[in-house]
């Protein structure tokens, strides 16, 4: 029975649900339990304490609950915070987020690479390790993107706020002649396009949804916790007071054949 328990994604809010797509593209007989903490977003100005006491409650839902096989923190703030401990206090695999430091390294060739992240994130020692291990010969030059999360948890894509402000974080990168930026926020994955169309085609975009992705499968393969039956079912959880929240979500998901349940009810 525990094969076909779904694996319990959660975040902040809406931006998980960028991993969640890459997950179900790469595993499609598993079932999705994905909860959104979005009454609480952004993470990346809370307390390290409040973003663990959050990352507490959203597994002891997915696992109570929803039963969930495997947890995967759809967060790099809420990793960077918490995950070490979380990982002590639960006894199922836990799967984190962390910004895709080392695959830059590997695709700049002008050796200057932007990171754009939470204040939350970039704060964290957890990433300030991170950096350190792959600087070197490397710059990395970071960019605190605050109000950037709220705008995209209310479907703000493609509006004028969101152009003028995330025009305003890339300025310093353009003006460094980055030739690689890391997307160290899952939100943030939903304006890649806008970002790339600022930056130019010359400039590489990074992201970790499909390694994420791929260590889940890793994971299940590992703990023998494939769902080889074809009986799946997603189920989407969100505590937002938005009353358009779930027709925000469906904007998100972009591929037609995803099918779930919306669950506005979570607290």
């Amino acid at each position: 029975m525990k094969n076909i328990q779904p694996i319990g994604i959660f975040d902040s809010g809406v931006g998980g649900i960028s991993v969640m797509s890459h997950i179900q593209c790469l595993l499609p007989n598993e079932s999705l339990a994905y909860l959104a903490d979005s009454l609480n977003a952004p993470y990346g100005i809370k307390s390290n304490e409040f973003i663990t006491e959050r990352s507490k409650a959203a597994i002891n839902f997915l696992i109570k609950e929803q039963s969930a096989k495997l947890i995967v923190m759809a967060c790099n703030t809420a990793t960077a915070s918490s995950i070490n401990n979380l990982r002590q206090v639960f006894q199922v695999p836990i799967i984190g987020m962390e910004p895709a430091i080392k695959p830059a390294t590997q695709a700049t060739i002008c050796k200057k690479v932007g990171v754009l992240a939470t204040n939350g994130t970039l704060g964290s020692t957890k990433f300030s390790a991170l950096l350190e291990s792959y600087s070197g010969n490397i710059d990395f030059y970071t960019q605190p993107c605050p109000g950037l999360v709220e705008l995209i948890e209310e479907g703000n894509i493609n509006s004028s706020s969101t152009k003028n402000l995330i025009q305003k974080y890339l300025n310093p990168l353009i003006e460094r002649k980055v030739d690689t930026v890391v997307l160290g926020c899952t939100h943030y994955i939903f304006i890649r396009k806008l970002i790339e169309n600022i930056m130019g085609s010359k400039v590489k975009i990074i992201d970790t949804g499909l390694a994420v992705a791929k260590q889940v499968k890793h994971e299940l393969d590992r703990f023998s916790l494939q769902n080889k039956l074809n009986n799946k079912n997603h189920l989407i959880f969100t505590n937002s007071e938005n009353l358009k929240m779930e027709t925000i979500i469906r904007s998100l998901i972009t591929n037609p054949n995803f099918e779930y349940s919306y669950q506005g009810h979570w607290k």
